[in-house]
């Protein structure tokens, strides 16, 4: 399944080792890039709030992930996360009312 996770920066003091978190962060997110959990990852602009899609069995699994990240477990961002289901509104495109359906089933005046 596919989630959606918007990060949200938390209030915290700034600490000195902020590089160095940053560092643990990326690596986390290439690892977990790597492996196929995340599929994408964008930076929202101005406020650079990472985006990410996620593949995961489960909402359970998809947040211990997010959980595991170093930002996450510093306590610096937390996640919304949104299960995503395939887009069916197409289907509208080709959907067939029932007076269209009734006026097909009747004989033509010829």
């Amino acid at each position: 399944m596919r989630y959606l996770a918007l990060e949200r920066e938390l209030p915290v003091l700034p600490r000195s080792d902020l590089a160095d978190l940053l560092r643990q962060e990326a690596a986390a997110v290439w690892h977990l890039q790597k492996s196929g959990v995340v599929r994408e990852i964008w930076f929202t602009t101005p406020e650079r709030h990472a985006v990410l899609i996620l593949e995961c069995p489960s909402y359970v699994s998809a947040r211990e992930h997010l959980a595991a990240l170093p930002l996450a477990r510093a306590g610096r961002v937390e996640f919304a996360l949104h299960e995503l289901q395939p887009y069916d509104g197409h289907e509208r495109l080709f959907a067939v009312d029932a007076a269209q359906i009734h006026a097909r089933d009747e004989p033509a005046d010829y």
